[in-house]
């Protein structure tokens, strides 16, 4: 095993579509209706009243209102569309296949199930700074369209020709199950406009994608939950505050370096991908078809919802 993939091996516009089967479209316009239903449902539930602006004078310090951000927890949920920019995708077999296809053109399909989707937990400490734990379910797809790439190495000891397809050496390549990244973020806000409250942040984490990835030639697939490296994200977002809660736009930049191992097992639940991952790495055993990866950066347009908790103080 290569000494970069032993210190990492540790816990490690859409092309043609098939036509779906008007079950599974079904299904898919149930899964957004309620999706979306759930979200509306949750910003009416912040926009009713309370009295904390009532109290906001008397207090000591000053409880977080619409008006006036102060000490709060949030929990939010939000949709979105990212979009990631073209990279170079590398798969390595020690002996056998040292593939590099160049400059894929990834796309994501936000709004098909799996949809892309994101939670958090928010905790300010003041009216102006924070926390926030973020996880963000987005996705992956390499095109197997007939669109050609560079390409340069070989694959079963033979070598690749200048240019080639996606789908003449997989049958499968993508992360859609999750492009899962989990991040710490420091937040600021800004100076609030009236109910609008700007703020910034960034943080950095870990990725926990589902991979799909199956070579031709391969006796079975990697379908399973695995650890891949770290991520680091970059955000800016306005938060309109309603009298319980909020609803929020925002942007967010992040970065992802992926490499993980080909192991051609079909995974279960993320706590058994995770336990079988730690334990091949424990053991030294190497990765059965090889180790893959590539450097995901994208953009991501997202909005949605959080919910406040404002800790009761008393007043003097």
């Amino acid at each position: 095993m290569l000494a970069h993939e032993r210190l990492f091996a540790p816990l490690w516009s859409s092309p043609r579509l098939l036509p779906l089967p008007s079950s599974s479209a079904l299904s898919r316009a149930i899964q957004i209706t309620a999706a979306v239903a759930a979200m509306g449902g949750l910003v009416m539930a912040a926009a009713l009243p309370n009295n904390s602006d009532k109290r906001a004078a008397s207090a000591n310090p000053p409880i977080s209102t619409a008006l006036h951000p102060g000490r709060e927890s949030d929990f939010g949920a939000y949709l979105g569309a990212p979009y990631h920019y073209p990279s170079d995708f590398h798969l390595v077999k020690p002996g056998v296949t040292d593939l590099t296809i160049k400059k894929i053109d990834w796309f994501t399909l936000p709004f098909e199930n799996p949809l892309y989707y994101g939670v958090r937990i928010q905790r300010w400490f003041s009216g102006r700074f924070g926390t926030m734990l973020d996880f963000t379910h987005s996705k992956v797809h390499a095109p197997f369209d007939d669109q050609e790439f560079d390409m340069e190495g070989t694959v079963d000891g033979k070598p690749v020709p200048p240019k080639g397809k996606v789908k003449d050496y997989f049958n499968k390549l993508e992360w859609t199950h999750g492009h899962n990244m989990l991040t710490l973020n420091g937040l600021m806000r800004l100076p609030s406009l009236g109910v609008v409250s700007p703020y910034f942040g960034a943080g950095a984490g870990l990725s926990f994608p589902h991979s799909e990835i199956y070579k031709k030639g391969d006796a079975s697939r990697t379908y399973e939950y695995q650890y891949t490296g770290p991520v680091g994200q970059a955000l800016f977002g306005l938060e309109f505050r309603l009298s319980t809660g909020s609803i929020f736009v925002e942007y967010k930049f992040t970065l992802a370096d992926y490499w993980g191992p080909l192991t051609g097992r079909d995974g279960t639940w993320f706590p058994i991908d995770m336990w079988h991952q730690f334990s091949r790495w424990w053991s030294g055993e190497p990765p059965r078809d090889g180790w893959a990866g590539a450097r995901l950066t994208s953009h991501q347009v997202i909005g949605g919802f959080l919910t406040r908790f404002v800790p009761k103080t008393a007043s003097p």
